[in-house]
This record gives structure tokens, C-alpha cells and sequence, in this order.
């Protein structure tokens, strides 16, 4: 077939299984990335070196990307992917003027840019600038940071936008290593998802390095006026000055969750496990940029309550980062893997009962988005192997992805045992360290790896009912929480005898008053809805967490003493899982209609394209 979406190339990798002396060559086919114009059968990077300069006055980057590239013998040109890029000029080599195209225009996927290549071309130097309205970049006001006084950039590339800021080949499956130098305004320091300064410097130049390949959409970039705290010696936090005692209490453990995880599933890879946090316009709780975990202000609930964010992010250093999926339809290999390993980390650290509680608040979030996707004709994304195809793969991040990815995974662990998985996992992640995996070439893997390893034939009728097949297998596995059970009985005796007693909640956790919240009757009057909030404090909550399942209950039942501070989170909160159920719940009714479009016309400067471009079909 003729259209560059369909062509096949072949990836080898050796699997070895066991403790089998030869390797076991098993070609793994993966079809061409639908979100890229890349041919990297025919052309492909290896490594860039980046020059920088940002400049906060025009909201731009003017810089030059020099790819080194590999290309077979008879290409003839390598292919980029790019959005809204002013590209100069590009040049070969040390300064050869090279040929070169833009391709017309995709609303999605931006534009290629085809680069003309010799025999003897090892380099191709593309200079350009970026457009203010970049969808990767987020470029912030002082007024919109905590510290009132510096403009703050940062960067969120992840699925593809990382082809608007810089010029790449932006597939997952694609890895190199760079290199780089930023200019930026002396007063600010930069950082990146690489080797990093941990104070300023009075030039305002900074160089970085990246030594382990990897994807385009871990590359990053952040600028601000921030501080470093150590939090071990390979570990530690940024923040604006502000919030650095309080970022460095609520990260302690940071060390503990980087050994536990070593302990389960091998070496930590990246060398340091950095953390910044981000003004509140971040669209998400974190991304694993390697070395250098971008995370939301959201996360710091005074109590460490809500750094399993953080364990998320770390685990991600092994899963999506070391193994990556091939392509966008694959993401729930990145994810459920890291949601698996996200809940080991927290058992690890603080108890099964623990882990049984974020298992079951997943299973429940899980259980209604599954509902939800129902009712809006959109059942087939709850297969496991999407189908993004002339999509934003933005689409695809749903707790489809996390949270039936960890029951798909957990389910073969309760079923052949822990000691099997666990030995099965870290052979995974250290026999294709640095590569792409798909959906086939995983169920490849893991069947004969059991069968080899263990004499295990694992039921493909068991695989494709979760990863094939709408909605959730009746086998999906059953979190236990005695912690939850107790809370079930407080809501009981409330609904009972109508008390609501403080002394019984002194001990709870976040994911304890989650689950009260959720779990409430289905029909609450204006009284209890009063009873409830003078009971738990909840409308002047600190816990993100807490408050949005709150606010989401208040907009249910039109609790109008909530809305003043409904209005000022969703002003001041960029974060896209706070901001949907917020939103689409006020949407249901005219007058929340009215008020969500008054409040996302205040908000909208302060979120960031990924939170926009959601919001915008059916707010503005």
C-alpha cells in the first residue's frame, strides 16, 4: 500500500528467556506510527545537539536542532515532523545548504519537513524558530506563578507536541540521545529532562546532557525563578522559592520509593530522580520526563497523602521510559505497567491495606468511566489496543489505559502467582531496556516466556478478553480494603441515625474521605449537603483530591454556598482529572452551562493547550 501510514517495518529483538544459554531472535512487526510522517526504515536520528535561546518578550525559542542520523544506503532523504515551526534554513554536515520541503498541512499532526541526504550525510542542522502559540510551551506571566515576580515556561511534549518546539522524528518508538545549550534571562534558571545545574549562574547560559536514548516525548524543558533542595544524594526537588520547605517535607520519602522500586524490579537507570513542581497551570499530576518528573502543585496536601503521584512517576523510569509503547494504540503498556508497579512501590513503603485503598478508588473510577464512555458511544476505546487512527491520541488517555491496564496485569498475577510475575517483569524491563514494544509483540513475549520459564501455557482467551474486548472481564480482580469497610459502616450508622461523628474520622486518609465522598447516598438535600460540609470542612479543603469530588457533589445538588470557591479552583487549577468532572458536571444543566462558560472564560489563559483543547469544544 502507498500511504505512508501503512507500511511495515521489522524490529529484531532478542528475547532470551530464562536461564536458556542462546538468544532467541523473534521478529516483532510493528505497523508505521500513525502520529508521524517519519520513515525510520528509511532515515532515522540518533542524537541531537541543541542551541537555545528563549526569549519571554516574544514567547519564542530560536534555536538550532543538529540531528546525527543513520540512514539506509539508498535513502534519498529523512523525514521530521513539525507544528508551526519558522524554519530558516537547513544545512548538512558542517554547513552544506541541503534541499528541502514542507509537506502540506495536517490540523493534527502539523506538517513534515523532508531534508534532502547523501551517502555521506551525518548530520542535518535544521534552524527555526518556535510560534508563540506553540502547543507544547506554556508561557506564564509573573502573576500567574506563586512568587508574583518572574515569568515561568515549561514544556509538555507527551503524546505529540513535541514536534512544536522542536523539529524530530516524534514517534515513541524512535529514541536518541541529545545534548543541548539554553540562554535565558540571568535571573531565571533553566532545566531540562537531562543532567541538570542545581543553582543559578550569572550568564544565563546552561548546558545539558542526556546520555540514555530516548522517545521525543520525554523531551523537556522548564524555566523559572526556582530552588533546589536534596533530598538524598541522587535525589531531590525544584520549586519556586515559596513552596521549597514545603515540597521538601512532602517529598522525604522520595529515596525510600527509588530503593523500593529497585528491590522489585532492578537498577534504576537515569542516574538522579529530580522533581519540580509547576505552577498550577501543569494539565497533569506529573510527567516522567527522565531525571526530572514535571509535577502539579496539587499533590503538596500537607499530609503526604497523595505522593503515590510520585510513585506513579518514579515507576515510569522502568515502564514507557526504559520500555516503551510502539505507538500511541499501545499506550496501556506504558501505563498499566507503571500503574502495576505504582501500587507495589506504595505497599512496599506503607502496607497492603494501603495499596488495597488506591486499588479499590481505582477500580471505582475505572467502573465509572467505563459507564460513562456507554452512555457517549464510545465503548470500543475501552478495549485495552486502541484504534487512534487519524485521532489525537490524547483521546487515549482514559482509565482505560491506567486502571484496566493494572487489573489486566494484576489478574495474571493472582492467577500463576506474585513470585512468577515479579521474576517475569524484571526480565521484561532489562531484556528490552531502551527498545519499543507493542501490544502483539508483548502477548508474543509473555506467552513464551511463561511456557519456557514456568511450563505455563497462559489462556489466550483469558488475554483477549482484557486487552481486545470492550468493557471489564468478570474475572477483573477484587481489592480488599478493611480500612474501607469501616468507613462503609460510618456512612451507614450516618444514614441510620443521622451522626456524623469527627472522633471516628481523627485517623482517616485522603483515599479514606475519597471514599466517603464517593460512596454517599444518591440523593442528598440541602441539609445534608449543609450537615456534611460543617462536618468535613470540605468547601475550604486544601486537598485537591477532596475538593473536587466535593465540588462535583455541590454542583449535583446545586450547594451554592460551594460556588465561590468552586469558581476560584477552577481559575487557579490547570490540571485536565480536576477540571472534566468539574465542567461536565455543570454542563448537564443550562444555568451550569451559563456559569462554566462565564468561569472558563476567566480560566482559559491560565490552562494549557492540552487542558484547552478539551475544554474548547464545548465551552467556548
Amino acid at each position: 500500500m502507498k500511504s505512508s501510514f501503512l507500511y511495515f517495518t521489522l524490529f529484531l529483538t532478542a528475547v532470551i528467556f530464562g536461564c536458556q544459554p542462546e538468544a532467541k531472535q523473534e521478529v516483532i512487526i510493528m505497523e508505521q506510527d500513525p502520529h508521524s510522517f517519519s520513515k525510520p526504515s528509511d532515515a532515522r536520528v540518533t542524537h541531537l545537539n541543541w542551541k537555545a535561546k528563549v526569549d519571554f518578550t516574544t514567547k519564542t525559542i530560536e534555536a538550532v536542532a543538529s540531528w546525527n542520523i543513520t540512514a539506509a544506503e539508498s535513502s534519498k532523504a529523512i523525514i521530521f515532523d513539525t507544528k508551526e515551526l519558522s524554519i530558516e534554513k537547513v544545512t548538512l554536515n558542517d554547513s552544506e545548504p541541503a534541499d528541502y520541503s514542507a509537506g502540506e498541512t495536517n490540523h493534527l499532526l502539523g506538517k513534515s519537513l523532508t531534508v534532502s541526504i547523501k551517502p555521506d550525510t551525518k548530520t542535518v542542522n535544521i534552524f527555526y524558530k518556535t510560534n508563540p502559540g506553540a502547543e507544547a510551551l506554556q508561557w506564564l506571566l509573573p502573576q500567574q506563578t506563586a512568587g508574583k515576580e518572574h515569568p515561568f515556561l515549561f514544556t509538555q511534549s507527551q503524546a505529540i507536541l513535541a514536534r512544536s518546539w522542536v523539529p524530530c522524528q516524534d514517534s515513541p518508538s524512535i529514541r536518541f540521545t541529545y545534548d543541548a545549550e539554553v540562554t535565558v534571562p540571568s535571573d531565571l534558571l533553566a532545566l531540562m529532562s537531562a543532567s541538570n545545574p542545581q543553582e543559578k549562574n550569572e550568564s544565563g547560559i546552561y548546558r545539558f546532557t542526556m546520555k540514555q536514548p530516548i522517545p521525543s516525548y520525554l523531551l523537556a524543558l522548564t524555566v523559572g525563578d526556582v530552588k533546589f533542595n536534596a533530598i538524598s544524594p541522587r535525589s531531590g526537588v525544584y520549586t519556586e522559592p515559596s513552596l521549597i520547605d514545603t515540597a521538601t517535607w512532602e517529598f522525604e520519602d522520595l529515596e525510600k520509593m527509588i530503593d523500593g522500586a529497585e528491590q522489585l524490579y532492578g537498577d534504576y537507570r537515569w542516574d538522579r530522580y529530580d522533581v519540580i513542581v509547576l505552577p498550577p497551570s501543569f494539565p497533569f499530576g506529573g510527567m516522567e520526563n527522565p531525571r526530572l518528573t514535571f509535577a502539579t502543585p496539587t499533590i503538596l496536601a500537607g499530609d503526604r497523602s497523595l505522593t503515590s503521584l510520585i510513585a506513579h512517576e518514579l515507576a515510569h523510569s522502568w515502564s514507557g521510559n526504559l520500555v516503551t509503547n510502539a505507538t500511541w494504540n499501545d499506550f496501556w503498556l506504558n501505563e498499566g505497567f507503571t500503574v502495576y508497579f505504582e501500587h507495589r512501590i506504595m505497599e512496599k513503603l506503607y502496607g497492603k491495606d494501603y495499596a488495597e485503598m488506591l486499588a479499590l478508588l481505582n477500580l471505582q473510577g475505572l467502573q465509572q468511566t467505563i459507564s460513562d464512555m456507554k452512555a457517549a458511544n464510545t465503548y470500543s476505546d475501552t478495549k485495552l489496543k486502541l484504534n487512534l487512527q487519524s485521532r489525537n491520541p490524547d483521546e487515549g488517555v482514559t482509565d482505560i489505559a491506567y486502571n484496566k491496564g493494572y487489573f489486566f496485569l494484576r489478574s495474571i498475577e493472582e492467577k500463576h502467582g506474585r513470585d512468577k510475575f515479579d521474576t517475569f517483569v524484571k526480565d521484561y524491563f532489562n531484556e528490552n531496556a531502551f527498545k519499543a514494544m507493542n501490544t502483539e509483540g508483548f502477548l508474543n513475549y509473555i506467552k513464551r516466556y511463561y511456557q519456557r520459564k514456568f511450563n505455563i501455557q497462559l489462556d489466550n482467551s483469558h488475554l483477549n478478553a482484557w486487552i481486545f474486548s470492550e468493557g471489564l472481564p468478570a474475572d477483573c480482580p477484587q481489592p480488599v480494603s478493611t480500612r474501607f469497610e469501616k468507613v462503609s459502616q460510618f456512612i451507614q450508622a450516618w444514614k441510620t441515625f443521622g451522626k456524623l461523628d469527627p472522633s471516628e474520622t481523627k485517623e482517616w486518609t485522603t483515599h479514606e474521605w475519597l471514599h466517603f465522598l464517593k460512596n454517599l447516598p444518591d440523593s442528598l438535600s440541602q441539609s445534608n449537603m449543609k450537615a456534611l460540609d460543617e462536618f468535613g470542612n470540605f468547601t475550604k479543603s486544601g486537598n485537591s483530591e477532596i475538593l473536587t469530588a466535593w465540588l462535583t457533589m455541590a454542583i449535583q445538588y446545586n450547594y451554592t454556598q460551594a460556588y465561590s470557591r468552586l469558581e476560584s479552583f477552577l481559575i487557579n487549577t490547570g490540571r485536565r482529572k480536576f477540571l472534566n468532572p468539574l465542567y461536565n458536571e455543570l454542563i448537564k444543566t443550562e444555568s451550569g452551562k451559563k456559569i462554566a462558560r462565564d468561569i472558563y472564560k476567566r480560566a482559559r489563559p491560565n490552562y494549557h493547550f492540552v487542558a484547552t483543547n478539551t475544554f474548547d469544544k464545548f465551552l467556548n
